[in-house]
């Protein structure tokens, strides 16, 4: 064993390694990958102690040769993602520690909550970023299509208790330099208090490093995306279940409260609903379309959206909604029988 963090994710039935120092791991429980280690006993009980403790510790292998620390990886909620672990001589410092960043999808509210450290590894800056009410579309990268996103998206989709995914995306930061992600996450079924148990995505990210091994990407669908593009037209993937946005693959559209309308609240307006709801049963079949006013901004309580929604298949039988969002004119406003800023 190479003296790295061994970064441990500890939501499920085992341990199991997701990040050797910074180059990512697949779930590889923690017998396995330490399988002909000595000291695996010794690092078995320092992840369970580590965890029951809820704070970083320090302890010495039986025969005094090795010295193990361990920090926490814990969610703002107080629920603990991972353990980060290192074992090496006692005499040996540590290497500097990639420090992961924990955050949850909440996939009954279509909202995300996020920590400093994650937003770092994701490339956002940490100044002007939220870490409270976010959605989906912020965590994930917005114009940019990465090989096994669909899986990503499969898992908000579907919402099955125990399903896990581990995997490393290059991306670009928020100054334009490309850099290399690792996460894992694991989706998850809690009990609360006040009613039926919530459904949530529990992950941990961590700079990575981008595989020289690893093979090409094609990037004839980010071509094809490009050349399709309008100006005035916003194109999103969004959960056709509830409506979520999932994903940006233009721009945000900056001519409503994308956030409240399609996370959080899903604030349409009420007399629409029924709008909604005939686009749901035709999007089943294939396209919909339709003009629904949703939260305005500038002060402007509601503001009409174009929508054309198409099927995408993410999986078997998996299907996304692609919608296309753009500000009506004023004819299709009217065929509405509705005026623009009518409440």
């Amino acid at each position: 064993m190479t003296h790295d963090w061994l970064l441990v994710e500890t939501l499920g039935s085992e341990p199991v390694v997701v990040a050797q120092g910074r180059r990512t791991q697949n779930l590889i429980p923690v017998g396995a990958f330490l399988r002909r280690n000595p000291h695996l006993m010794a690092v078995q009980t320092a992840i369970g102690e580590t965890v029951r403790a809820r704070q970083g510790l320090s302890s010495i292998t039986p025969k005094n040769d090795r010295v193990i620390r361990t920090e926490v990886v814990q969610m703002t909620d107080g629920r603990i993602h991972g353990v980060h672990i290192w074992i090496g001589p006692p005499d040996m410092e540590p290497p500097q520690r990639p420090v992961p960043g924990p955050l949850l999808w909440d996939l009954d509210t279509g909202t995300a909550t996020t920590t400093e450290e994650s937003l770092f590894n994701s490339g956002w800056d940490t100044r002007k970023e939220p870490t409270q009410n976010r959605t989906f579309a912020d965590d994930l990268p917005m114009r940019e299509l990465n090989p096994s996103e669909a899986k990503v998206l499969t898992m908000a989709i579907q919402r099955e208790p125990g399903t896990t995914f581990c995997s490393a995306w290059d991306v670009t930061d928020y100054r334009g330099e490309p850099i290399t992600v690792g996460f894992v996450i694991r989706t998850v079924s809690e009990p609360r208090d006040d009613g039926p148990d919530r459904l949530l995505c529990r992950a941990m990210n961590w700079r990575s490093e981008h595989e020289e091994s690893a093979p090409q990407q094609d990037h004839l669908a980010q071509r094809i995306l490009n050349g399709l593009a309008q100006p005035g037209v916003h194109r999103a993937l969004v959960d056709p279940t509830n409506w979520t946005l999932l994903k940006w693959l233009d721009e945000p559209a900056p001519f409503f409260d994308w956030r409240i309308s399609l996370a959080g609240e899903h604030a349409v307006h009420p007399a629409d609903r029924a709008e909604m709801e005939r686009m749901a049963t035709e999007f089943t079949a294939g396209v919909a379309t339709g003009v629904l006013r949703m939260t305005g901004v500038g002060g402007s309580e509601w503001t009409p959206v174009h929508v054309t929604v198409n099927r995408v298949e993410l999986d078997d039988d998996v299907y996304a909604a692609l919608a296309t969002l753009r500000q009506p004119d004023a004819t299709e406003v009217a065929q509405t029988g509705r005026h623009a800023g009518e409440p």
